[in-house]
């Protein structure tokens, strides 16, 4: 059998493909219209007519009350298409907002519960939207850590935020990429004065609040309000967490799970490439499957195993050749990958 680490992505993976993802591949109709009736109490706008719009936009698919959502349940539902009489499914993480789907595909939520979180969590951001995110690469093009230029990156971000009235700070690590989040004065000024990458970068995301930063605070405090420690449960499943701490089924303290999922999670920096280190490390899987929507957290995962020297990969050849041998890597948002593990 297959051992396999499963990696739910977070914010920033629902766009334009996407647009239809629930309609084509979420398997189970009834727990669909329990979180469209749960968003109905709210006043919120269904996931079925949000996934099945004639068009995409930015402005609608893409706010905290409506992206998390979707992205929650496009990768619940891959979760539970997985075959699991062919892959042992032997730990789970995630990315960010991704924390709070793998909460549920461990049992250490309900579906309908981990629906809850991440919904509540989701509409408290927009609401507040507080701060900003960009993104930045520190490695090179090849996926080869640049030690030089994260140092340089660290400072720089490091000496924002020391000025009066700016605010700057890594919001996450994605191994290859930094995630910066700040005020508006702390991101124009990153902005300016980081060195332009590949044409692109830095990137501003649209939408994003200042997450994984102190920022969050308010939204954190009314998370824990809103959320109770009862949710939470026992998991079926290690988690790794984005300190890279692996929390162990039968031996988790449920109030300190929502302590770290409403604090620590909200308002400190979220090392993504730590946990995918961990994961790979201490679970030796097989293949890593990455829960669709979006296949952008695939160049993450395989950056953070490269920053890892997994199993000897130095590069993005590297990665490539093992990927075409024997993949390493499934990406379930991609047609072509997630046959792979879902038995057809």
């Amino acid at each position: 059998m297959t051992k396999a680490v499963v990696i739910c992505p977070g914010r920033g993976t629902y766009n334009k493909g996407e647009l239809g993802y629930l309609g084509r591949h979420f398997p189970d109709a009834a727990l669909l219209d329990r979180f469209d009736a749960r968003r109905a109490e709210r006043g919120e706008e269904p996931l079925r007519r949000l996934d099945g719009a004639e068009r995409f936009s930015i402005a609608r698919h893409t706010r905290g009350d409506n992206a998390s959502g979707l992205i929650y349940a496009a990768s619940l539902g891959d979760f539970l298409g997985i075959d699991r009489g062919a892959i042992e499914i032997v730990a789970v993480t995630g990315n960010s907002m991704g924390w709070y789907t793998a909460l549920a595909l461990s049992g250490a939520l309900s579906p309908e519960n981990g629906f809850e979180v991440v919904n509540t969590m989701g509409a408290l951001m927009q609401e507040a939207m507080i701060g900003g995110q960009l993104v930045y690469p520190v490695t090179s093009p090849d996926w080869v850590p640049d030690a030089t230029r994260r140092d340089e990156v660290l400072a720089l971000v490091a000496e924002i935020d020391g000025r009066a009235g700016y605010c700057l700070g890594i919001s996450i690590d994605l191994g290859g990429m930094l995630v910066l989040a700040g005020d508006a004065a702390g991101l124009d000024a990153f902005e300016a004065e980081a060195t332009p990458q590949e044409g692109r970068y830095p990137m501003r995301l649209a939408n994003h609040a200042g997450f994984h930063s102190a920022l969050q605070e308010p939204v954190a405090a009314q998370g824990r309000e809103a959320l109770a420690p009862d949710l939470f449960d026992q998991p079926e499943l290690p988690m790794i967490d984005g300190r890279g701490a692996i929390w162990w089924p039968g031996a988790c303290d449920r109030e300190a799970l929502h302590g770290y999922t409403l604090g620590h999670q909200v308002t400190e920096t979220y090392d993504f490439a730590h946990a995918i280190k961990v994961a790979a490390r201490e679970f030796a899987p097989d293949v890593f499957i990455v829960p669709g929507p979006g296949m952008t957290l695939g160049g993450a995962v395989a950056q953070s195993l490269i920053a890892a020297n997994w199993r000897g990969m130095a590069s993005k050849e590297d990665f490539k050749a093992r990927q075409a041998k024997n993949p390493l890597l499934v990406s379930m948002g991609m047609e072509d990958q997630r046959t792979q593990v879902t038995g057809g």
